[in-house]
């Protein structure tokens, strides 16, 4: 990756062509879920609406069933393939990682030998490396395809769904929408929550919501043996969330907390499903070195090391 001085980098110029300076670089108890209510007659919203009664009305299940369908086909169909994509990008640029410290050390010394031909101070000097280094960077990024904002797509169609569907919910369960449907919905769950219209007063499913979101936030802090400062905090922040998540569960209709809890159920099957090796060769993710031959074996690994070698 070598280049001579002058291919590697280039001056920045401090006027433009109109001869002006150019810079250089350049979560409800019924009706009373407050922000919901912003959101009811939202067309996202009334597609969800819809979808969840065609699939009810097509299975034939009860509406718990229907609930739980909703969410695997959405995690299966829409959010399972985003999650391979965002793993084949961050592959990639954990793959570029070695070729732009490589290229950095060179463009230093180009730019450190330039300088000083030129008489540069070291801020200009810093200044003209950075610049140089981010266009090298981009320029990575467009060869590979693998633009670190691609990582975030999944988020950007993952948590508007929930929203929409667990806002289609709430209209159900209050009778916003449909009366017919608020009355299937009362006895449309099972076990401990038949009355899918009013919170779970046992707490089971809210706890088990937390104890599961909680799992996932821990399997991801397990895969990193050393976890860098910004993976830390949002570790932490997880684990916050999820606490958080035990009393919001409790005070919404059962509907939304069944589905909150079989989407994180189905999130937690598809993050190890990730984890495979033959299964991320079937998605084409590049082969890392981080990554494991025996991903499931580390994490138990792991986990003990953590919780019980301290």
């Amino acid at each position: 990756m070598w280049r001579h001085a002058g291919q590697l980098w280039r001056v920045a110029r401090p006027w433009g062509r109109s001869g002006g300076w150019a810079a250089a670089s350049a979560a409800p108890v019924g009706a009373g879920w407050g922000w919901g209510l912003g959101l009811t007659d939202a067309v996202p919203v009334h597609w969800a609406e819809g979808g969840l009664q065609a699939l009810q009305a097509a299975t034939g299940l009860p509406w718990w069933g229907s609930i739980v369908c909703a969410s695997v086909a959405l995690r299966t169909a829409l959010t399972l393939p985003l999650a391979a994509h965002q793993g084949v990008v961050v592959a990639k640029l954990e793959n570029l990682r070695p070729e732009i410290e490589n290229l950095a050390k060179h463009l230093r010394y180009e730019v450190a030998v330039f300088g000083k031909q030129q008489g540069w101070s070291e801020k200009v000097s810093r200044f003209h490396f950075k610049k140089n280094l981010r266009r090298i960077i981009s320029e990575l990024y467009v060869r590979d395809n693998c633009h670190p904002f691609k990582v975030s797509l999944l988020m950007w169609v993952q948590i508007p769904v929930w929203f929409c569907v667990s806002i289609a919910l709430r209209n159900y369960s209050v009778g916003a929408v449909d009366s017919e449907v608020q009355e299937q919905f009362c006895s449309g769950g099972i076990l401990w929550f038949t009355d899918l219209t009013v919170p779970d007063s046992t707490w089971i499913l809210p706890v088990a919501l937390g104890l599961l979101n909680l799992l996932i936030v821990e399997i991801f802090s397990f895969r990193n043996h050393e976890l860098s400062r910004f993976q830390k905090l949002a570790t932490i922040l997880g684990r916050g969330m999820c606490v958080v998540m035990i009393p919001i569960a409790a005070t919404v209709p059962s509907s939304m907390a069944l589905y909150w809890l079989s989407s994180s159920f189905m999130g937690l099957l598809h993050n190890l499903l990730l984890l495979s090796p033959t299964f991320r060769q079937l998605c084409h993710i590049p082969k890392t070195k981080s990554c494991s031959d025996t991903p499931y074996r580390d994490i138990v690994s792991a986990f003990y090391a953590r919780r019980f070698l301290k």
